[in-house]
């Protein structure tokens, strides 16, 4: 992924990529994080809060994200990017479909990341 694409499409192939190094070098070290999946929300500070969210409990070790299907930019609200992405991943118990809508603000770094997921869905 290049340093020109935007800050939504780099965080997308982070995730799908699952490097820790990349998904930090988007965060500002005071991001301001919130999340909402099926039946939980989460929330910290900072980058660390980020990357123990989303690879500790979202797509964890066992969970391998084979391709990302899709990344779409939307036209921005205001100060407020939108991006959303979907993956197709695999883990023990079967194959799925996740989607993520990510609301964002940063120039060089996201600031404030709000994120919502459609959780595994069956393929």
């Amino acid at each position: 992924m290049s340093d020109t694409a935007s800050l939504g499409a780099r965080l997308a192939h982070a995730i799908a990529a699952k490097d820790e190094a990349a998904l930090r070098g988007v965060l500002a070290d005071d991001v301001d994080f919130r999340g909402l999946t099926p039946g939980r929300t989460w929330e910290g500070t900072g980058p660390d809060a980020v990357v123990e969210t989303v690879f500790g409990s979202w797509f964890e070790p066992a969970d391998e994200i084979e391709r990302v299907v899709d990344v779409a930019e939307r036209d921005a609200v205001a100060d407020t990017s939108h991006v959303s992405y979907r993956f197709d991943l695999v883990n023990s118990t079967g194959s799925y479909v996740a989607e993520q809508q990510v609301y964002y603000r940063g120039t060089d770094t996201i600031e404030h990341l709000r994120v919502m997921c459609s959780g595994f869905r069956p393929r």
